[in-house]
């Protein structure tokens, strides 16, 4: 009899990780997958934190372990969860970020504009299923909600779902902070499901607070920390203003690969032809048009090119008020004659902008805890001061970047 096939990565987070499936291993080798190596977890993140050079391959894995061990916790509390389930969750989770474009968020909506991540990581899933011969149906169904076991699809898209539980514990990790600390362990030890539902024990309540206010401290301390703010807007009006100017015939917007296609020729429907050239861009695709680009002869474009890869990003200002119009126009005006150009070009080196932080929505998934009495509440509603306290209030904090 020949022993099944198993394979342990080492994480630099939770140890071994263990892949035993022959679907999970054709998962990994697919290009598609394997894609996910070229593109960073955090964006930007690393011209704040150097170390923060992780990737959505990372991150995958080690939401798919968080989901062996969640399946593994339920099983010993009674909840019947058979094999195909588990293998089909796990793979979900593994393809849950597939659909990621070039450097995240950061770049969302504009090299694709105005398709989902998610959205394309449910097209992409169902390209793989057909060449997988159906075997991601029940993944694919489990990842939409249409599965008749919603605490499945808790597990990968909730409020307490294993994507948020790895980003959190590995975006602090490589970036040496302690604020996205959590005790996942422990959050996962409290897993439990009543009527198909994902609950948490009430002696959970605090692991799941810290949890909480651990994911807003990351928000403004990391992700949203003004200088990566400011990082990820420099990106995206480097984008914005090769578009403007992209036209087939000029060599010099030319970057030989996927983007040309993007800032071009596609119509917005996403094909299987744009799909294709889609799941072909990756980070290095971007930055190698950025260098490319910095000694274009449009001044607005090589400049935004030069500064960004010099690091010498826009001037941010966060603060709680809107700013003000006179201060807005008179930096606007500063921007335009420091670098002599024309006023209509005054928004690409100096605008404003809203950044917002919820941390807990209501409307969405929610967390229900359950008592020792049987009882169910959601853990907005417990009375406990710390957690009651502007639980769903979202912090809006307004930002002014400028070109100096």
């Amino acid at each position: 009899m020949v022993a099944p096939k198993r394979k342990i990565i080492n994480d630099p987070v939770y140890g071994f990780i263990t892949i035993n499936h022959p679907l999970i291993f054709s998962i990994l080798a697919h290009p598609y997958y394997q894609r996910l190596r070229r593109i960073t977890q955090m964006a930007m993140g690393q011209l704040v934190y150097p170390g923060a050079v992780h990737t959505r391959f990372h991150h995958s894995l080690g939401a798919y372990h968080l989901m062996g061990n969640a399946v593994n916790e339920l099983r010993s509390k009674g909840t019947e969860i058979t094999e195909e389930e588990e293998i089909a969750v796990k793979a979900a989770i593994l393809l849950h970020d597939i659909g990621h474009g070039p450097y995240s968020h950061a770049l969302e909506h504009v090299v694709v504009k105005g398709v989902h991540h998610e959205a394309l990581s449910l097209q992409i899933m169902y390209e793989m299923n057909a060449a997988f011969d159906g075997q991601l149906t029940l993944a694919i169904q489990i990842f939409t909600g249409a599965y008749h076991k919603p605490f499945l699809h808790q597990l990968i898209s909730g409020q307490l779902d294993v994507d948020r539980m790895d980003y959190l514990s590995r975006d602090s990790f490589f970036c040496g902070v302690s604020e996205g600390v959590i005790g996942y362990d422990r959050i996962l030890k409290m897993l439990v499901v009543v009527d198909g539902q994902l609950m948490i024990e009430e002696k959970g309540i605090y692991s799941v607070e810290k949890f909480l206010v651990a994911r807003r401290q990351m928000y403004w301390q990391v992700y949203l920390h003004k200088t990566v703010l400011s990082a990820e807007k420099m990106m995206v009006k480097i984008l914005e203003r090769a578009r403007s100017l992209y036209t087939s015939s000029d060599p010099a917007m030319q970057t030989q690969s996927a983007l040309d296609y993007f800032l071009g020729a596609f119509t917005g429907v996403m094909d299987s032809f744009a799909l294709a050239q889609f799941c072909a861009l990756d980070d290095h695709d971007i930055m190698h048009a950025i260098k490319r680009w910095s000694a274009h002869p449009d001044k607005v474009l090589s400049l935004l090119c030069s500064r960004f890869l010099t690091r010498k990003l826009y001037k941010t200002t966060i603060q709680s008020e809107p700013f003000l119009a006179a201060t807005i126009a008179a930096k606007q005006k500063e921007s335009v004659d420091a670098f002599e150009l024309d006023p209509s070009e005054v928004d690409y080196v100096c605008f404003t902008g809203e950044a917002t932080n919820t941390l807990y929505q209501t409307k969405d998934e929610r967390i229900n805890i359950l008592f020792k009495d049987g009882s169910i509440k959601d853990i907005s509603l417990i009375d406990n001061a710390l957690i009651h306290q502007n639980l769903s209030a979202a912090v809006k904090k307004n930002y002014i970047c400028q070109l100096l």
